[in-house]
C-alpha cells in the first residue's frame, strides 16, 4: 500500500510524455523515449534517486515544460523529497489553474505526507472539473477506504464501476468495501469477477483470501494465497498473509518458513520479524529469536515488545547493562506497564546494587498501593540497601495469590530476587513453581527464560 500513489501518478505522466515526445524532432524523440523508458524501469524498481539523475540528463530546453516538470515532481515525491516536489507542482497549479495533472501530483504529495484532508480536497477539486475522471474517483475511493469511510469509498468506486464494469481497481475496491462491511456474498461477487477478468493478478487472489479467512473458509483462503504466491513469489505481503493464515491453521513450522521467506524478500520491513522472533522462541531457537528481536527494535522502535523480548534474551546471556537499556526503552514507550520498569531495575541491580533505588521509588508511586506488584517493588527497593526484611511477607502473599498469570510473573521476580542474593536453591524453587503451573501461564514473556534456565541447570528434561 505504501507505493500506491506512485503506481498511479507516475505511469500516467510517463504515458503522457511518450505522447508528447512524438511531436519532437525525430532524433530528439529517440533520445528522449530511450531515457523515459529507462526512467520508467527505475521507478518500477523504486530506485527513485537514480531515476531523478537519469531524468536530469534530458536537455533542459526539452524538460522545461509542464509535463516534464510534473514528472520530475512526481519522482521527487516518490524519493521522499516532498518540499522540492511541492514547489514545482504548486507553481504549475498557480500558473495554470485547473491543470488536472498538477492537481494529481499535488494530491500525491499531500498524501505522502499524511495530509489526508488536503489530498481529499484536491481530488474532489479534480472531480468538480471532470466528474467522470476515473483516476480521481479511484484515488478518492482508496483514501476513504483507508479512513474506514466505507459509504464514501463505495460511492467513488461505484462511479467508476458504472462507467467501466471491468475496471480492476473498482472491482477490488468494492470487494474490500463489502468485506469490511461484513457483506460477504456481495464482496465475493466482486472479487470473483476480478479473479476471472485478471487471472494473473496476485492481489485479486490475496484480497479474496482475506474474505474467505474472515468467513473461516481457511482452506479456500490458503488455495488463493498459494495461487498468489505462484503469481508473485516476491510479494512481501502475500508471504505475510500466508504466514499468518498458516498460524491460524496451527501449521506453525510452515508459518515460520513463510515469514522467513518474507524477510528474504524485504529484510528492511518489520512485520515478519514480529512473528519470526516469537516462533523461534517457541521452537527453542533462542539466539535466532534474540537476533530478530534486535532487528525489530531497530526497524520498529515504537513496538515496545521487541525491546522486552530482546531484554529477556540479554538477561539469559547475563548482559545486564544492555538488558537494562532494552527494558528502559520498553518502559519509556509504555510507561503504564510497570513490569518493564521492574525488569529494568532487576538488570540494573546486577550492574550496580544501589543504582536503581531512586528509580524504583519513583515507579512505585504509580503502582496501585498495596497491590502484589507494589510489594514486589518494595522488596527490590529494600534489596538496593542490602535489606531483606520483606522476604517472608512477600512469600506469604505469593502463596495467597489466586490469579495464575500474575502469580507466575511474581514468582519469576521472586526467583530473580534470590538469584541476586546468590541463593540459587531458592531461585530454582520459584522457577519450578512457575514451570509446574497451569499451561496458560506459558504465555508470559518471562516463560522462555524460566524454561531455559531450568534446562541449563538440568532441573527439567532437554
Amino acid at each position: 500500500m505504501k507505493h500506491f500513489r506512485k503506481k498511479i501518478i507516475i505511469p500516467l505522466i510517463i504515458f503522457m510524455l511518450f505522447g508528447a515526445a512524438f511531436f519532437l524532432p525525430a532524433q530528439t524523440t529517440v533520445t528522449v523515449e530511450s531515457v523515459l523508458f529507462q526512467v520508467s524501469d527505475l521507478l518500477s524498481a523504486f530506485r527513485y534517486n537514480e531515476a531523478i539523475a537519469l531524468f536530469d540528463t534530458i536537455p533542459l530546453d526539452i524538460r522545461d515544460n509542464t509535463s516534464f516538470l510534473l514528472l520530475r515532481a512526481s519522482i521527487l515525491n516518490s524519493a521522499g523529497r516532498h518540499s522540492e516536489a511541492f514547489s514545482i507542482a504548486d507553481a504549475i497549479n498557480r500558473a495554470e489553474p485547473g491543470n488536472i495533472e498538477a492537481m494529481f501530483v499535488l494530491s500525491a504529495i499531500e498524501g505522502a505526507q499524511g495530509r489526508a484532508d488536503r489530498q481529499q480536497a484536491l481530488l474532489e477539486g479534480i472531480l468538480r472539473l471532470d466528474s467522470n475522471n476515473v483516476e480521481a474517483s479511484l484515488e478518492l475511493g482508496k483514501l476513504h477506504l483507508r479512513n474506514r469511510s466505507l459509504r464514501n469509498a463505495a460511492t467513488n468506486f461505484h462511479r467508476v464501476f458504472t462507467m467501466d464494469p471491468d475496471n480492476y481497481d473498482a472491482l477490488i475496491g468494492l470487494g474490500q468495501v463489502f468485506r469490511l462491511s461484513r457483506e460477504y456474498e456481495e464482496s465475493e461477487l466482486f472479487f470473483n469477477r476480478a479473479v476471472e477478468l485478471y487471472p494473473n493478478s496476485a492481489e485479486a487472489r490475496a484480497e479474496r483470501a482475506r474474505l474467505y479467512r474472515n468467513g473461516s473458509f481457511l482452506i479456500n483462503a490458503l488455495d488463493d494465497l498459494d495461487a498468489a504466491y505462484l503469481l508473485a513469489p516476491n510479494n512481501y505481503w502475500v508471504a505475510i498473509d500466508r504466514g499468518t493464515l498458516l498460524l491460524e491453521m496451527n501449521r506453525r513450522r510452515q508459518a515460520l518458513e513463510e515469514f522467513e521467506r518474507a524477510i528474504l524478500i524485504n529484510p528492511e520491513e518489520s512485520q515478519a520479524y514480529i512473528y519470526t522472533s516469537a516462533l523461534k522462541d517457541e521452537f527453542g531457537d533462542l539466539d535466532g529469536a534474540m537476533e530478530d528481536y534486535a532487528i525489530l527494535s531497530v526497524l520498529r522502535p515504537d513496538y515496545f515488545y521487541a525491546f522486552e523480548g530482546l531484554g529477556i534474551h540479554l538477561m539469559r546471556h547475563e548482559r545486564w547493562e544492555e538488558a537494562m537499556d532494552a527494558f528502559m526503552e520498553a518502559y519509556r514507550r509504555a510507561p503504564d506497564d510497570h513490569y518493564f520498569a521492574l525488569l529494568a531495575a532487576i538488570s540494573w541491580i546486577r550492574v550496580d546494587r544501589a543504582g536503581p533505588r531512586q528509580f524504583i521509588a519513583q515507579v512505585n508511586t504509580r503502582v496501585e498501593r498495596e497491590s502484589l506488584a507494589w510489594f514486589m517493588f518494595r522488596l527490590f527497593y529494600d534489596l538496593t540497601s542490602m535489606s531483606h526484611a520483606g522476604e517472608s511477607d512477600m512469600a506469604a502473599r505469593l502463596d495467597r495469590e489466586t490469579n495464575p498469570v500474575l502469580k507466575a510473573r511474581m514468582l519469576f521476580y521472586m526467583a530473580q530476587y534470590y538469584e541476586i542474593r546468590n541463593t540459587i536453591n531458592l531461585a530454582n524453587r520459584y522457577y519450578l513453581m512457575v514451570y509446574e503451573m497451569d499451561t496458560r501461564v506459558r504465555a508470559i514473556p518471562e516463560w522462555r527464560y524460566i524454561e531455559w534456565i531450568l534446562r541449563s541447570r538440568n532441573l527439567i528434561p532437554n
